[in-house]
Parts: C-alpha cells; sequence; structure tokens
C-alpha cells in the first residue's frame, strides 16, 4: 500500500478542469437539493377555523367537513388543496415522507452507474427530476401527487450520490476533505434561496414549476462531463481511461508522457480482468465488507432521521415561517467552513462521534427550555441542525472513502437506501402529540449513531482503493509498509 494516489500525479488533485466539473454538478444538484427541503412549503402544518354548523368557529376542530384555512402565510398547499386535516392528517405525513420512502433509485441507479458509467447515471437521474417534479405540480388527485415523489426520491438519491462520487473520484486525496464542503455548496444555496422564493411564490404548484423547471437549460451543460477516469480502469476500459485522463491533464496543465503506463500498471494491480462486476452482494460476502456496509447503513439511517426531523421541526416553530427557515439555512455557511477543518485536522471517527454525540445533547437541552422562549428555542433547534448537518457531511465524506472503487456506488447507493428510510419516519414523530417526545426520540437516534461509529477504521489521508482484496487487507499491508 503506497502514500501516493498514481491518478492524482497525472490530473493533478483539484485543478482548473475539475472547478468547471464542480460548477456543472453544483448547478444540476440544484433541482434535487431544493426538493429536499421543500417540504415546509409544499406540505406544511396548516392552521384552520372550522365552518361546521355547531362548531361555533373553532380552531382546528375535528371532526371538520368545512375548514376555512389560514392562508397570511401560504396561500395554497398539499394539505390545503386535498383537505389533509383530522382523519386525513396521516396522509399529509405520507406526502411529506413519499420523497424518501423508495428503494426505486438503489436498483436502477446502480445498474446504471455501475454497468454503464456516472456520467449517464448522472444525465438520466436529473432528465427524470426535473420532469416529475414538473408533473407533481399539475397532478388533480393525492395518489399521483405521492406518485410522483415517489419517482422524484429516486431521480434525487441517484443525483445526488452520483454526482458526490463523481467529484470523489476526479480528485486527489489531499483535495477530498475541501470537497465536504465544496459539495455541499448547492444544498447551502438552495436552503437560502428557497424561503426567499416561497415568500413571493405562496402556491405550492407554481413553486414546484418554479424550482424546477428552469434548469433544463443545464442538460446541455452536461454534455461536457467526462467519464470518471477511476470507474472505467476498474472496468477495464484502457483505451478510454487514457483518452479521458489526457484530456483532464491537457486542461490542467500537466505532463501526458506518462499516462499510458500508469493506467497499465493501474490495470494490472486491480486485476480488473477478474474483479469488475461488484454487486449489492458482494457487500456482505467478505468480513470488513459486512462490517462496513451495516454499521454505515444504520449510521445513515440515524443521521437522515435526526436531520430532516428538525428540519421540518424548525418549520412548525412560531414565529414567521419564512424568517425560521431563512435563519436555519445561513446557519449553514459557517458550518462549511467548519467541516473542511474538520476533515483537514481531525480524525474521521473522532468528528463523527463529537458531531452525533453533540446534537443528542443539544436537543436533550432543548426539552427543558420553556416555550414560551421561543428565540432561544429557534436557537437550539438550529444548533442542533447545524451540528447534524456537519455529521451527514462526515458521513458521505466517510463512506465514499472506506469502500473500493467497485462498491463504492454500491456502498453508497445501499446506505442511501436506508438513510431514506430515517427520512421516511421523521415527519411521523414530528407530528407526534408529544413535543418533548419527539425531540427525545432525535435526540436518542443521534447519540446511537455517535456509538456506532465507534468499531470503524480510520480514513483519513488514505489513498482510494479499487478492489474487495484490497479492503480487506489493508491493516495487513499498511502494517507491513510501516
Amino acid at each position: 500500500m503506497t502514500s501516493d494516489d498514481p491518478l492524482e500525479t497525472v490530473i493533478g488533485r483539484f485543478g482548473k478542469y475539475q472547478t468547471w466539473i464542480l460548477l456543472l454538478l453544483t448547478l444540476g444538484r440544484l433541482p434535487s437539493d431544493f426538493q429536499l427541503v421543500n417540504v415546509v412549503f409544499v406540505v406544511p402544518s396548516v392552521q384552520y377555523v372550522c365552518m361546521d354548523e355547531g362548531t361555533q368557529n373553532l380552531t382546528n376542530h375535528c371532526p371538520c367537513d368545512n375548514p376555512m384555512y389560514d392562508t397570511s402565510a401560504i396561500v395554497n398547499s398539499v394539505p390545503t388543496t386535498w383537505n389533509l386535516i383530522c382523519n386525513r392528517r396521516h396522509l399529509a405525513s405520507l406526502a411529506q415522507s413519499s420523497l424518501q420512502r423508495n428503494i426505486l433509485h438503489v436498483l436502477s441507479n446502480y445498474y446504471i452507474y455501475f454497468r454503464y458509467g456516472r456520467r449517464l447515471a448522472i444525465l438520466l437521474a436529473l432528465m427524470s427530476q426535473i420532469f416529475f417534479v414538473g408533473t407533481s405540480a399539475i397532478v388533480p388527485h393525492l395518489w399521483m401527487f405521492i406518485a410522483c415523489r415517489l419517482l422524484i426520491g429516486a431521480s434525487v438519491g441517484g443525483t445526488l450520490i452520483c454526482c458526490y462520487v463523481m467529484l470523489v473520484e476526479l480528485s486527489g486525496k489531499a483535495f477530498r476533505p475541501y470537497l465536504t464542503g465544496l459539495n455541499e455548496m448547492s444544498y447551502t444555496l438552495s436552503y437560502i434561496s428557497l424561503p426567499l422564493i416561497a415568500y413571493f411564490i405562496r402556491d405550492w404548484r407554481y413553486l414546484q414549476l418554479t424550482i424546477s423547471l428552469p434548469w433544463l437549460f443545464v442538460l446541455f451543460f452536461y454534455n461536457f462531463i467526462p467519464e470518471s477516469p477511476r470507474w472505467l480502469i476498474t472496468m477495464g476500459k484502457k483505451e478510454q481511461a487514457i483518452e479521458v485522463l489526457t484530456y483532464i491533464a491537457i486542461k490542467n496543465n500537466r505532463p501526458t508522457n506518462n499516462i499510458k503506463h500508469i493506467v497499465e500498471k493501474e490495470l494490472l494491480h486491480n486485476n480488473s480482468d477478474k474483479q469488475n462486476n461488484g454487486s449489492y452482494l458482494d457487500l456482505f460476502k467478505t468480513p470488513k465488507m459486512r462490517i462496513y456496509t451495516l454499521i454505515n447503513a444504520f449510521i445513515w439511517l440515524c443521521c437522515s432521521h435526526t436531520f430532516f426531523g428538525i428540519n421540518q421541526y424548525i418549520g412548525r416553530l412560531d414565529g414567521n415561517l419564512y424568517f425560521n427557515v431563512f435563519l436555519s439555512a445561513i446557519g449553514f455557511v459557517p458550518a462549511l467552513f467548519l467541516v473542511i477543518a474538520v476533515s483537514l485536522y481531525v480524525s474521521r471517527k473522532m468528528a463523527m462521534v463529537v458531531s452525533f454525540v453533540g446534537t443528542g445533547l443539544v436537543l436533550l437541552v432543548f426539552i427543558f427550555i420553556p416555550s414560551d422562549m421561543k428565540y432561544t428555542t429557534l436557537g437550539f433547534a438550529i444548533v442542533g441542525q447545524i451540528i447534524i448537518y456537519i455529521a451527514f457531511i462526515l458521513i458521505y465524506l466517510y463512506t465514499s472513502e472506506v469502500f473500493p472503487t467497485v462498491l463504492r456506488n454500491s456502498a453508497m447507493g445501499f446506505a442511501s437506501m436506508f438513510a431514506r428510510i430515517g427520512g421516511f419516519i421523521a415527519p411521523f414523530v414530528v407530528n407526534l402529540d408529544s413535543e418533548w417526545g419527539s425531540i427525545l426520540v432525535f435526540s436518542a437516534v443521534s447519540l446511537l449513531a455517535g456509538a456506532l461509529c465507534l468499531p470503524l477504521r480510520e480514513t483519513k489521508d488514505t489513498v482510494l482503493l479499487n478492489t474487495i482484496e484490497e479492503t480487506e487487507h489493508y491493516n495487513k499491508k499498511k502494517t507491513q509498509a510501516q
């Protein structure tokens, strides 16, 4: 096991060309990130006055056949369109969580991005996402909307994972800590801009169209995205790998005379003719892969559950909805710089454990804050959200580092499926009648995630491995090298 990354010596750790790819991927991810954060405006908690005879105009009375909704903040939303109140309230939770409730992205995207490459998977995920978001804005029935949300979730999962893996595989190991922050620029930008857009567009149908259709122009620029050279080498595509690496090296003003030799050496080292067909089953065939897969999956579940739970809970706090969401989004800006510093100077395990435990403790304190201290309540909720956001970024980075190239997308997809399970459960926990009960669940789940990080191996400053065999014998080789 050497400490040098051969591909980094060819294309540089992160040059002008990788910066251009980062810009394209950031723009392309925006529709996906809008869908992850728009639930507080599309499917919000609604207030109404019951106009039924004999109810004396009671607020939020059940049962109620003739509600008059409060439209001071949001003129038209999914709950008001289909009257998702009282005995239909669970359908609102289902509409909120339907984006998370599917494994379609794991099955379909895995087959595409492993068999046909990262580039095609990104293009198809983005195209299908824009189509289904636009369709969701015009459907006349609730079941159609929920079906669209399921399909949006499949495409969102593919877009986020493939974009991140593409960036990791185009970068050198020395630059990976910076990717933790750079990759999240899209999410932060969408989170900050969404309340501003939603403030002026207060009908959920027009909001969905506004945050999706304009990004069709990005598809044209995606023609400039190359295939991942690491994937090409892993699949034994020698000539294509040389062509892509040469093109990137020229764009970054780096020498090209040694590229063919490096590719041939990597092909020989990886034994790609024998191990280029990694599958989900391979995640469980060997001891270390099995341990890494199961632990990472449950950490992703806990992290997603807590993150999206707090995100939706902030939308229910007292005060101006748009201001609360905007303020929580602004908090992500310093978080991006902080996570880069943490990735550079703190071990991965320590950073993840501290982030998860810190979130759990902040939420425990949150329970004991008096309800009339609304600014303090909002402040602690935002702090908890920022810390779990950092943990989410770190677990993304860790998962991409600990698994080899032949299984990297499979592992990310499998973990993402568990994250969807956590995200699916979150709205139902938020909608519990007991407010402190909801927060206690999020706190406990976050602390559990911190405990699950302890058995994992350290990946900071390590070269991305390509094969399962390399990963299984990593510690032994590292010891021999020392």
